[in-house]
């Protein structure tokens, strides 16, 4: 199975992507980072092997990369996945699929923004570290997705900042510290089979009978 490249236009420059889909794959799971990550990348390596589609994509340009404090801009970091989600779900390669948004550190509240905003679009959240209270309240009060926040347990700053967000979340959220350098992939599927199952029977049993 080969990489299928894939690029956001901007008004200057693109950014790039790369997605694998197997064939039987019915979720995507988007892992979205500042700079370009390799889909062989150990995390997203292990997400295919499960089953997973993954699309794997920058959110900076080179150029916006080269300053540190371009990383930390949750505005513009939230728009870009907002044109990312925009070109998912146009796209015949992914539109079809449970969408699942995997972030860290500095993406992570601009994730929970985009979530809030396409609500319907968003399967479930996960977020590995980051101050995510940044979201702010308006996007922590409309979060419909399941939350997922992964932390290291040495990381204060993190744990503190979802004790403060975590008193305006209505979704289901779970959160849990992690010792350094553990493997958080198994844990991810884990908690995804669990939620995504969930909110499949949930929309089943909700149905109307016809």
């Amino acid at each position: 199975m080969l990489p299928r490249l894939f690029s956001l236009p901007l008004a200057h420059a693109s950014l790039h992507g790369q997605l694998l889909r197997p064939a039987a794959a019915c979720n995507l799971l988007v892992i979205a980072k500042p700079h370009r990550i390799a889909i062989n990348d150990p995390l997203a390596h292990y997400f295919v092997q499960a089953g997973y589609a993954v699309l794997a994509t920058e959110l900076l340009t080179e150029r916006e990369a080269a300053y540190a404090e371009a990383a930390q801009d949750t505005a513009r970091l939230t728009s870009r996945l907002l044109q990312l989600l925009a070109l998912i779900q146009e796209d015949a390669d992914t539109r079809d699929l449970n969408l699942i948004l995997l972030a860290s550190d500095d993406v992570s509240p601009a994730a929970l923004r985009a979530a809030a905003r396409r609500d319907t679009q968003v399967a479930a959240v996960v977020a590995c570290g980051g101050l995510i209270d940044r979201a702010g309240l308006e996007a922590l009060n409309l979060l419909r997705a399941p939350l997922l926040f992964l932390y290291s347990g040495e990381n204060v700053y993190a744990d503190k900042a979802w004790q403060r967000a975590q008193r305006h979340l209505s979704c289901p959220h779970d959160s849990q510290g992690l010792p350094a350098g553990a493997d958080a992939a198994p844990l991810i599927v884990g908690w995804l089979e669990e939620r995504l199952t969930c909110a499949v029977c949930t929309s089943r049993n909700n149905a109307p009978i016809l």
